[in-house]
């Protein structure tokens, strides 16, 4: 049986480049076919290499799916970790081409930032103004979708930095969270809502049942505490009620019927301010959310993702508690 330092020899020698990129596309993809057409491979020889990869390693990396050969259920916990080592092989390789390469002025740095939608419309306007001023050649790419989705972009290395919320300790692996503030779900409508018109005494949670409401979906934290903050009261989510994460599309509607948008505080913050969406006189407390920087424990130290979380933890600073605007 080889030694350690045999192993380690062994992979250092055999192990190269396409090895690599083959194992962070398979964890990219979650699929090998589609692994293949991003290589520009065949899928055998995408199963080849990783074959390759695991003999080498002397472990499985990679956890087939049962329901076909072609899909993937996701990483083994050995596979978890050559990850992170592999992003920063990569990452340290395309550095060094783009410090070779000619001043041609065609080299473009690139920060990739994911955030949750009901997070994004308060925290990132001022942090992106304030990063195009002292970085104005970088690209910025800025993606919005469910917590479970940035997280596993974050992990595999196709986003930068996430603002977002802490998951299940199960999905954390190789991530860092840092807490920026926490927010309560508010219950929003229109500006001359029959609700916000009312006399100036508190809203009941079961007179909201009567009008349409607008929740974020299954499976995100905003509706978990929403059902939650409905079943401690004896109420249920109606079947009907409209779900989405797009809050443009939350905002328009509210705009035009008398529905109830349940979401947290970030999400409609500046249009309670002007006054053009009013929070009515419900009661949440209990329903706060962390929200919080995520980072790629393995990842390299960058001076762009520094500068970028520095001013969204500035801003998180500046973003105080928005009083309820009395109905009535």
């Amino acid at each position: 049986m080889k030694n350690t330092a045999d192993l380690r020899q062994d992979f250092v020698r055999n192990v190269q480049l396409r090895h690599l990129r083959c194992l962070v596309a398979v964890a990219q993809e979650r699929h090998l076919a589609r692994a293949a057409e991003r290589l520009s491979l065949s899928q055998p020889a995408v199963s080849k290499t990783l074959s390759e990869l695991e003999s080498i390693v002397g472990t499985r990396l990679v956890e087939r799916s049962k329901a076909g050969r072609r899909g993937v259920q996701g990483l083994a916990p050995a596979g978890e970790q050559l990850l992170a080592h592999a992003l920063r092989v990569l990452e340290a390789l395309d550095a060094s081409a783009e410090a070779v390469a000619p001043a041609s002025g065609e080299r473009v740095e690139r920060l990739r930032i994911g955030a949750l939608p009901s997070v994004a419309p308060a925290l990132l306007p001022m942090a992106l103004a304030r990063f195009r001023e002292r970085w104005p050649a970088v690209q910025v790419v800025v993606k919005t979708a469910a917590n479970p989705v940035l997280l596993d972009e974050l992990r595999a290395g196709e986003l930068d930095l996430v603002v977002g919320r802490m998951s299940d300790p199960r999905l954390m692996g190789g991530l860092s969270f840092e807490l920026l503030y926490t927010e309560p779900l508010v219950f929003a409508v229109r500006a001359g809502h029959p609700l916000a018109v009312r006399p100036a005494r508190a809203v009941s949670a079961q007179a909201v049942l009567d009008y349409p409401l607008v929740v974020y979906g299954e499976g995100t934290i905003p509706r978990h505490n929403t059902e939650s903050f409905l079943s401690a009261r004896g109420l249920a989510l109606p079947a009907n009620a409209l779900q989405t994460l797009d809050v443009a599309v939350a905002r328009g509607l509210l705009a035009v019927s008398d529905a109830v948008w349940i979401t947290p505080l970030g999400a409609a913050r500046g249009e309670l301010a002007d006054a053009r969406l009013v929070r009515l006189r419900i009661e949440t407390a209990g329903t706060d959310e962390p929200v919080g920087l995520l980072l790629r424990s393995e990842a390299e130290p960058s001076a762009l993702r520094g500068a970028m979380a520095a001013l969204l933890r500035e801003g998180a600073k500046q973003q105080g508690a928005l009083p309820a605007r009395k109905a009535g």
